[in-house]
């Protein structure tokens, strides 16, 4: 970076489980120690950059079918330099984090890390937050996996109080913090009844008002408002303001809805948090960029976290592509250099499948969204219809709403069943007015009062439009720097040798074919000259 006057980035990919994360980590405490300041008064740059891992794990990770601690969010990490190499500022982006799974966890699965990290925290703060086996909250105990093997969560809630006093957390933002954690526990255990007068909800028993009361305690709001903005809508017309009362079932979508987006917003202020305590600074020459994001997934069931989570590796795929593929063999075509031409699987049709406008999947996913008509049927057989001829796509034989693309690492069968409701990026009314009237401040700094005219229920948000747009965005900074590619290598899920199912043996066969470091003659002779001195010196 510094001999050349060009900000790098690493890209470090592979599939789920295949060690991104821990590689990742690894790469910034080398750059860490390579670039950090010699000494420094009280917590320098790399220190927090550092800490900042933990802090987001403990938040954004969680055991998934193949991996204990999976990354349910994207990040991108810029390490700024100064002209002597020397780290002077730092910013932390991250992508999709997975709200579903605050609400819904599969068997064998984890929640998010911190709410186990809580359960095992000590005595005093668990009565604090009156929690205590996890087993007996419902956002833990859809799955039987509460413990993982050789991790001690009472430790790890420890280690992570540490990282939040290193990137500059102050105590009293911990303690509110998990009093939000612990909220959303709270929440999840309120079931909901029929009143004895009709269709309407309430608080299914006394456990469920305990719950109910306590997690008004912990968001300092009012109980009697929380109930009624899980219970209940407002609808304004011209002349009127209607009250209506939702059933049992649809309290409960409402009560989730409100833990998952408690939960976004939280994680949200904890980026914003850390990178505002690290400091950019304005003067950096360089940058090296290190992304670790999700890794390519296909489960058993797929739906719009893996759709969107398969969207970013085809992108960087064909960003290794360009890099590795179309550039290197098209310059050696300008030099002349004796070359056999290595053909290549080039996904650009399968990006335009996803992300062209109009008519792509995203596009049609929205236009479905903004019709009130439209179910998950509707969709899946508008997609249908528009890529019946298309190679990329199959209709799944006996399935009327799931759809299959051929990936490049491989075919997966994504579930229209919840497309449009994650899709969907609001907050309901009665949840925003809640919350931004709690009397704690960090509370209703997570939900501030919103503009006029982005108020009203009828502005549509597309999540997969603006993830669309990240991922454009990120694109452009990395085509700015001059990329390395660490490819963690998962060969195949049968754990067996000679078996390569994601797409590594064309970049093996043009790693070997080619030639896949370029340098002019003069910086080869400067660097290494030391080499040979003799031969140079007889030139």
């Amino acid at each position: 970076m510094i001999k050349e006057g060009i900000s790098q980035s690493i890209l470090v990919s592979g599939e789920s489980g295949a060690g991104k994360t821990e590689s990742t980590k690894m790469l910034m405490c080398y750059l860490a120690h390579m670039g950090g300041s010699s000494k420094s008064e009280g917590r320098s740059v790399e220190q927090q950059v550092l800490e900042s891992s933990p802090v987001l794990e403990a938040f954004g990770n969680a055991k998934t079918v193949r991996n204990n601690n999976s990354s349910r969010f994207g990040k991108f990490v810029e390490l700024q330099f100064n002209s002597r190499g020397r780290i002077s500022g730092a910013a932390i982006r991250t992508y999709l984090l997975e709200r579903s799974r605050v609400c819904q966890v599969s068997d064998p699965e984890r929640n998010y890390h911190c709410f186990y990290l809580l359960c095992a925290a000590p005595a005093e703060d668990r009565e604090k937050y009156k929690l205590g086996n996890p087993k007996t909250f419902h956002y833990l105990n859809q799955s039987n996996c509460i413990e993982l093997a050789g991790v001690d969560d009472t430790k790890e809630y420890v280690d992570t109080r540490r990282a939040m006093d290193v990137v500059g957390i102050s105590s009293d933002e911990q303690d509110a913090i998990f009093r939000v954690v612990a909220a959303i526990l709270h929440l999840g255990n309120i079931e909901f009844g029929k009143t004895s007068d009709g269709d309407a909800s309430q608080p299914k028993d006394d456990q469920s008002r305990f719950h109910l009361k306590t997690s008004a305690e912990l968001l300092m709001c009012n109980e009697k408002a929380l109930e009624d903005s899980l219970c209940k809508r407002v609808m304004v017309t011209r002349d009127e303001t209607i009250t209506k009362s939702l059933n049992p079932n649809d309290a409960a979508v409402s009560r989730d809805a409100l833990a998952k987006i408690i939960y976004s917003r939280l994680f949200d202020w904890l980026v914003n948090k850390i990178n505002n305590s690290i400091g950019q600074d304005p003067e950096s020459k360089f940058l090296i960029g290190v992304l670790d994001i999700y890794g390519f997934e296909s489960f058993k069931t797929n739906s719009f976290e893996q759709f969107c989570i398969n969207l970013t590796n085809e992108k960087l795929q064909q960003h290794f592509n360009q890099h590795v593929f179309k550039m290197e063999q098209e310059e050696y075509t300008r030099e002349e250099i004796d070359w056999s031409y290595i053909e290549f699987v080039d996904n650009q049709d399968i990006l335009d499948l996803i992300e062209k406008k109009p008519g792509g999947i995203i596009a049609l996913l929205d236009e479905a969204c903004m019709f009130p008509r439209s179910t998950h049927e509707t969709f899946a057989e508008k997609l249908y219809q528009t890529f019946k001829d298309h190679k990329r796509f199959t209709k799944p034989k006996l399935s009327r709403t799931g759809f299959t693309i051929c990936h490049y690492a491989g075919d997966v069968t994504y579930q229209t069943e919840l497309f449009l409701d994650k899709n969907k990026d609001y907050v309901v009314a009665e949840h925003q007015a809640l919350l931004s009237a709690s009397n704690c401040s960090f509370v209703s700094g997570l939900f501030p009062p919103l503009p006029e005219e982005s108020s009203k229920s009828s502005k549509f948000s597309s999540i997969g439009s603006r993830f669309k747009q990240q991922l454009q965005s990120l694109l452009e900074t990395l085509s700015a720097t001059e990329p390395h590619y660490i490819r963690c290598v998962k060969p195949n899920n049968l754990l067996k040798p000679a078996i390569f199912e994601i797409g590594v043996m064309e970049a093996i066969r043009i790693s070997c074919a080619g030639y896949p470091t370029r340098k002019t003659f003069d910086e080869f002779l400067t660097r290494f000259k030391v080499l040979a001195p003799n031969a140079l010196n007889g030139r």
